[in-house]
């Protein structure tokens, strides 16, 4: 089988947006490739200062993945902080990676860029980590010879400078010491409408959790802006973000029999929000249920994590031992 590698940084609670655009679809490539999965710490390091905040990140965001059906017996699990290989292929790696190429890096240029417009030294706020991400991506996904990178448009030319690196690599030493990714790129990935209309996004504060109680969950639900109709007046479900979230949990039928409410009139937007809250509810409750459980379990996670490890390891060994013989340095 081919090989799948999905990092997945820990950012804190994922929304449904999350879900639906990058943990459920990421989870589908288990069934098609040998595929691993990993909490990219060190990437987060960048960062997040706090130990407590990046430990409880970690462990949330690991969590979230099992609670969605992240099976561990099929796939490879790790923290990226606990396969130190990594961070050695980092460094050579880094010997073959024109600094040209990390100044072309879009993170590093947007800073860049707000620091003139701000006035500030170019530099200013720049660490060495952020510089060099793109070097310690491409170890992540050089280290398991994985095929295929599932990212979006931001990450795509991360993938393109880890080929770049590769192929600098393989022509020095004229045979493919590293096989070359290809990114698995989503161009009509689900976009997900938050509660104001625009993309569901952290950045706006319009996101629904995943993870909020029942209570909490409907709250957040009956803030979804809507329109100034009355309840008598007839409503057109396809310019509605209410009825948007709604079709991405319902089947045919019950859009259906929605839609066909909306256009009878009759029917509030409460009762519109009441509809969809059940519906995604019934959805995320045995999720929530699960993720409860592991995070009251936390030496859980940290045995998975350390399980997934330890196969990770062994695989990325076997790997930089061929790298040590191919360098010369054994």
């Amino acid at each position: 089988m081919k090989v799948s590698l999905t990092g997945i940084k820990p950012t804190g609670d994922p929304h449904i947006g999350n879900y639906l655009g990058a943990i459920k679809p990421g989870l589908e490539l288990s069934e098609q490739y040998k595929s691993f999965y990993f909490i990219a710490d060190y990437h987060a390091l960048n960062s997040m200062r706090d130990p407590k905040e990046l430990r409880k990140m970690s462990l949330e965001i690991a969590a979230a993945w099992l609670a969605c059906g992240l099976d561990t017996e099929k796939v490879v699990f790790y923290k990226q902080s606990h396969v130190p290989e990594t961070f050695e292929l980092a460094t050579l790696l880094a010997a073959f990676t024109p600094k040209g190429l990390m100044n072309r890096a879009h993170a590093y240029k947007a800073m860049i860029a707000n620091n003139k417009e701000m006035n500030k030294d170019i530099d200013d706020g720049v660490n060495i980590g952020l510089f060099t991400y793109p070097v310690l991506m491409a170890a992540d996904i050089l280290l398991f010879d994985a095929d295929i990178i599932p990212v979006g448009k931001d990450q795509l030319q991360h993938v393109e400078m880890t080929n770049d690196i590769a192929q600098t690599i393989n022509h020095n030493y004229g045979k493919q010491v590293f096989k070359l990714p290809q990114p698995l790129l989503r161009e009509n990935s689900m976009t997900v409408t938050g509660l104001d209309g625009r993309k569901m996004s952290k950045s706006y504060s319009n996101t629904i959790p995943m993870f909020l109680t029942e209570k909490k969950l409907r709250k957040t639900i009956m803030k979804i802006v809507t329109n100034s109709q009355t309840v008598d007046e007839p409503k057109d479900p396809e310019n509605c973000n209410v009825f948007t979230l709604y079709k991405l949990f319902a089947t045919e039928e019950e859009q259906k029999a929605l839609a066909e409410q909306y256009r009878a009139g009759g029917m509030g937007w409460g009762t519109a929000k009441q509809i969809l809250f059940e519906k995604l509810n019934s959805v995320l409750t045995p999720i929530r249920e699960k993720y409860n459980d592991l995070m009251a379990d936390t030496a859980y996670i940290d045995r998975v994590l350390k399980e997934g490890s330890e196969k990770a390891r062994n695989i990325a060994d076997r790997k930089i031992q061929k790298l040590r013989k191919t360098i010369g340095v054994i």
